[in-house]
């Protein structure tokens, strides 16, 4: 295996163990540049967990009703990806509803400490989705696509905005300090090739472009750039608003 290969190769299971609790399979010779690098392999991983999330539910299916399995899948969601992206939600929305300054902010965002703004949040997010999943035809299709499509969002906040919180104490820090054009572009040809196949297309470009757009535009007016937790609240709304549109 050639240097480069090697390179990406332990890239991509350092993204698989940033957003997921799965073991590392692999030696990591670990660097800034390399926790940079694997942002490329979040929509890929979002497809991985997809793929889990539908082999799980078509097991579940033979055994409980659709409620009882789609809750169960949502249980299992939540375990294996450690509530990561929902903590991010929770957080940024205590931060942007709590806090009257960027400095207090920053402050509620670091606070391990969940808050009303961020527990009704969490919850309406999860029921939201849970909802949707009930509601949707095509579900294999969005239990599959969606938690790649999502995981797009937080790229182009990353390539096109500016990271504002206390480096020195954010998770995401290594990976938020900056996202190259190229392997951006890389990431977008996997999700429209993604979209392409499944027939999503327009849904998943809609759902990226405005969450992109809306909330990108308002973490700019709140806190003049984007922080880690923002970035997991992105991938919430992505997949919300994808799910809406799917569900139409």
């Amino acid at each position: 295996m050639t240097a480069t290969l090697q390179r990406e190769w332990q890239a991509f299971w350092l993204a698989l163990g940033f957003l997921t609790r799965i073991p590392m399979l692999v030696r990591i010779d670990y660097s800034q540049s390399l926790m940079n690098q694997s942002s490329v392999y979040f929509p890929l991983v979002g497809l991985l967990l997809g793929a889990t999330y539908t082999g799980l539910y078509l097991l579940l299916s033979q055994l409980w009703s659709l409620p009882v399995c789609l809750l169960l899948v949502l249980i299992f969601h939540l375990w294996i990806t450690g509530a990561f992206h929902e903590d991010g939600l929770a957080d940024s929305i205590d931060a942007l509803g709590g806090g009257y300054t960027v400095e207090k902010r920053l402050s509620i965002m670091k606070d391990s400490r969940i808050g009303t703004y961020g527990s009704v949040a969490l919850i309406l997010a999860l029921g939201l989705k849970l909802a949707l999943w009930l509601s949707i035809d095509g579900l294999l299709i969005a239990f599959l696509i969606v938690p790649a499509i999502a995981r797009f969002t937080p790229l182009l906040l990353m390539h096109f905005m500016r990271y504002v919180t206390d480096p020195d104490s954010s998770r995401s820090k290594p990976v938020a300090e900056s996202f190259s054009g190229s392997r951006l572009l890389l990431a977008g040809l996997f999700c429209l090739l993604l979209s392409l196949l499944t027939q999503t297309l327009f849904w998943s470009l809609l759902a990226v472009a405005a969450t992109a757009l809306i909330w990108g535009f308002y973490l700019q007016r709140q806190l003049g750039g984007y922080t880690g937790d923002t970035l997991g609240a992105s991938v919430i709304l992505t997949e919300l608003v994808l799910l809406l549109l799917l569900a139409v």
